[in-house]
């Protein structure tokens, strides 16, 4: 449903921003071309026409537009970090080793569940 989208870059991506479509007739013709083409290609992945909104659309849905800029696309330009990786607080790594796997395994194996009174 995002319309248009475009990226602010200043050496780097640096924010998003992108407006959504919102005129129902526009929306359901296009969901109608969508299941045609899907029909006509066998492809079974195609969302359905989403009636429900269509008729919100209707009813009236304000221009919705917005805009994106994160803390850490301003932490990479001001730095000049060539990866968002280096400028993240709390990064989400893997263990670097099988050791803590295996300890954590361990350690639910010899959980035995007691019973109440």
């Amino acid at each position: 449903m995002t319309l248009d989208m475009t990226e602010c870059f200043v050496m780097k991506e640096i924010c998003n921003a992108y407006t959504k479509l919102n005129n129902p007739m526009w929306q359901q013709q296009l969901f109608k071309e969508q299941a045609k083409e899907a029909k006509a290609t066998g492809n079974d992945e195609v969302m359905f026409i989403d009636e429900n909104l269509c008729t919100t659309l209707e009813y009236g849905l304000p221009p919705t537009a917005g805009w994106g800029l994160g803390f850490g696309r301003v932490t990479m330009f001001l730095t000049d970090a060539n990866d968002i990786k280096e400028v993240l607080l709390f990064p989400a790594m893997k263990p670097k080793d099988k050791k803590e796997k295996v300890v954590i395994a361990d350690t639910l194996e010899n959980t035995t569940a007691g019973t109440s009174v």
